[in-house]
């Protein structure tokens, strides 16, 4: 084999070669935007999904806050509810209550006192005198007049 014919099979060997150089640097540059492409998906399926959890965290603190709100109102509530009980044993406590209860219940008196005793409501009622109760009414016209005073 002579050197001229070792060339003329080493120069297509070559373009093969570079032909599939070539197409290895476009197949890696197609892989490239692709992989591009696919980063840049998964970079907005990422933001999206960060954002529902976002929202969904958002409206969490929404619902506890509401939660907080009426349960504060209840402690409100309760508190003038607590005042006002501890207002009532306050007053049970003091000394004209006691008294009063001990002349209401028990129907004792202090010394020198007349103790007096009435009756039910209705039971004074019926004692009581009856109020005549007048009716509002026009004047008999003057023909009844005239009638009455020829007819009796």
């Amino acid at each position: 084999m002579s050197y001229y014919n070792l060339g003329t099979y080493y120069i297509p060997f070559f373009r093969v070669v570079n032909i599939l150089q070539d197409d290895m640097k476009n197949m890696a540059e197609k892989v490239k935007i692709k992989a591009k492409k696919l980063f840049g998906l998964a970079i907005w399926i990422l933001a999206f999904l960060l954002l529902i959890s976002t929202v969904k965290n958002i409206q969490k603190v929404a619902d506890i806050n509401n939660a907080v709100r009426t349960e504060k109102t209840k402690v409100e509530k309760m508190q003038e509810e607590n005042a006002q009980l501890a207002a009532q044993i306050a007053q049970t406590q003091g000394d004209a209550y006691i008294e009063k209860q001990i002349r209401d219940k028990l129907g004792l008196a202090k010394p020198g006192e007349a103790i007096v005793v009435l009756p039910d409501a209705d039971i004074l009622r019926q004692l009581a005198p009856q109020i005549p109760v007048e009716e509002n009414t026009l004047p008999d016209p003057n023909w009844k007049k005239w009638m009455k005073l020829f007819t009796s």
